[in-house]
């Protein structure tokens, strides 16, 4: 059973309702940075790993970044839900602002910051004046806004070292959050201003290659095994960006039903379900063949 602190839950309450007259759609979430209620589908017997997963459809809470709402009521109804909720997550890549979050990670033993001062100047790009949140163990969120027709994938350290995205389907913990390691806060004199436009130039680089089709699908061979062996590094809060990423290359060069197989289970021993493996395959094959007329 959680621990209920009634005086951080209020205050992240409080904050989570500032952060939606702003226009971002929040969920609460609990000291470990984790969706505050849990899926209502847990317990369903025997679920088809060919049906998508539920996001809300059913009408309950505890769909994830799905529950994220800026409606006052809907998150007022969400954290009576959640009475041990000491923090919220902001939805990224939804209106108005389809936020991207540049999450520069200090864990890694790297230097995160250098490593995007370097990209800037290499791909010719500024970091514009945007709001910064500082995060418990010294690392920082960068908040930028995105185009509305453009699909920016979550990722970790594919930019760079240290560098992990959030983006659709993605969240980030809001400031004034209470974790197991601190509190979120806003960087001084950035708490007042607007996410600033990603630059053209870091979005190219966030975002997934054009689409290719290969009428004639090459066969698996050693690209197939990096992609599969890609999936299975991956550590808990990597796995399912990591099998998507793995997905959308595997379908760019036309051989994605041909991997479908290794990849979900590779998917399966990093401790994905294979409902969950599926869908984010499905999801993958979605983003990465032509839509017609294409």
């Amino acid at each position: 059973m959680a621990t209920i602190d009634r005086q951080a839950t209020t205050l992240a309450l409080a904050h989570a309702l500032s952060a939606a007259e702003r226009g971002l759609a929040v969920i609460p979430l609990s000291r470990t940075k984790l969706p505050a209620l849990r899926s209502p589908h847990r317990d369903d017997p025997d679920p088809d790993p060919t049906t998508p997963p539920c996001h809300g459809e059913c009408g309950r809470f505890g769909h994830g970044v799905y529950d994220a709402s800026s409606d006052p009521r809907r998150i007022r109804a969400l954290f009576a839900a959640a009475p041990w909720a000491t923090g919220y997550g902001i939805a990224c890549g939804l209106d108005p602002h389809h936020l991207i979050g540049i999450d520069l990670d200090t864990k890694s033993g790297t230097d995160s910051s250098a490593a995007l001062r370097e990209l800037a100047l290499r791909h010719l790009f500024t970091i514009p004046e945007t709001v910064v949140v500082l995060t418990p163990s010294g690392g920082r969120h960068l908040w930028l806004t995105g185009p509305p027709d453009v699909v920016v994938p979550n990722s970790a350290s594919r930019l760079a070292p240290g560098i992990d995205i959030r983006g659709a389907g993605g969240y980030l913990v809001g400031p004034g959050s209470r974790t197991e390691h601190g509190v979120y806060g806003t960087a001084p004199g950035t708490a007042l201003l607007a996410p600033a436009p990603c630059p053209r130039e870091l979005l190219r680089l966030l975002t997934p290659p054009p689409r290719t089709h290969h009428h004639t699908p090459p066969a698996t061979g050693q690209h197939g095994q990096g992609l599969v062996q890609f999936v299975l590094a991956a550590h808990e809060g990597q796995r399912n960006t990591r099998l998507f990423w793995a997905a959308c290359r595997a379908y760019e060069n036309g051989i994605g039903p041909e991997l479908t197989t290794a990849l979900v289970e590779a998917a399966l021993r990093t401790g994905l379900t294979e409902r969950e493996a599926r869908a984010t395959i499905a999801s993958a094959s979605r983003m990465a063949l032509p839509r017609p007329g294409q």
